[in-house]
């Protein structure tokens, strides 16, 4: 992966209906800052709005993924005047608000990990649906190794890996290794090294890129919803989306079934477009 050298706190590009937003101030170990959480958001903001979007992909530079939140920052926040409205959970809840956008995203988010994925980095990661990972990457609950814990990250955490797992690594600190994170379920598939990472992004790109754009937004919104409403409500629901999706897309995808041709949605993906995508120039 070329290394960022632009000075925005996140680098994100756009190429073949995909969002790279890449976590660029490696001096703090891409740690998440105010400035990067708001300009993350500004990613989720356009991937939401904008229904030409396919999918955003989450990475960050400098060989480090994110260490979490920016330990720099806490005495700051705890010297705030608490007289009124805690600054400490202000602030706190305000990186919930914008991990429950992320989860909520309906397009696919990949997170690329290379490096560390410390604290709340490691829950950036387990809010995405597909996780890549180096090797030599590395996943921690750090946050009660100093006397705090993960609050906002928890629930999605839970959601990837499961209540058993969670406390283990919450409990105890313990930095997991990436064939460690893929054998609780954390990681999806393993590379060699960051320009094999990039190669695993273009290969699951390519295959989002083969789906439906709208198929996927309404399938991954239909997805969050199940065993959060009553089952039949919900299958009446999903039986007019089906509707709904057969008529638009769906003819599409039928007749490029049947004539042995790509769809007209189709988009490839190979490393050096990903690498170029996530570069400064």
């Amino acid at each position: 992966m070329t290394v960022p050298t632009q000075t925005e706190p996140v680098i994100v590009r756009r190429a073949g209906g995909v969002l790279f937003a890449t976590l660029n101030i490696p001096a703090t170990r891409n740690a998440l800052a105010p400035e990067v959480v708001a300009a993350l958001a500004g990613a989720v903001e356009q991937a939401e709005a904008d229904p030409e979007v396919r999918a955003l992909v989450l990475r960050g530079a400098g060989g480090m993924f994110s260490a979490g939140g920016n330990v720099g920052n806490f005495q700051a926040r705890l010297d705030a005047d608490a007289s009124r409205e805690d600054p400490v959970a202000t602030r706190n809840r305000q990186f919930g608000y914008f991990m429950q956008r992320l989860s909520a995203l309906p397009v696919p988010v990949i997170a690329a990990v290379d490096g560390a994925a410390m604290g709340g980095g490691m829950g950036l990661a387990c809010a995405a649906d597909i996780v890549l990972a180096t090797r030599d990457a590395r996943f921690a609950l750090s946050e009660t190794t100093l006397g705090i814990i993960a609050a906002q990250i928890a629930p999605f955490v839970v959601q990837r890996i499961g209540a058993a797992a969670t406390r283990r690594l919450g409990l105890t600190g313990e930095r997991i290794s990436g064939e460690a994170a893929v054998a609780i379920g954390l990681v999806d598939q393993l590379a060699a090294d960051s320009a094999e990472l990039d190669a695993l992004v273009a290969e699951w790109l390519t295959r989002i890129g083969r789906c439906g754009p709208n198929a996927n937004r309404v399938f991954k919104t239909l997805v969050s919803r199940c065993g959060q409403e009553p089952a039949g409500p919900l299958l009446d629901e999903a039986s007019r989306l089906f509707a709904q999706c057969m008529r638009s897309e769906g003819a599409e995808g039928v007749a490029a079934f049947r004539e042995k041709r790509d769809a007209n949605w189709t988009v490839r993906f190979d490393a050096d477009a990903v690498r170029g995508a996530q570069s400064a120039s």
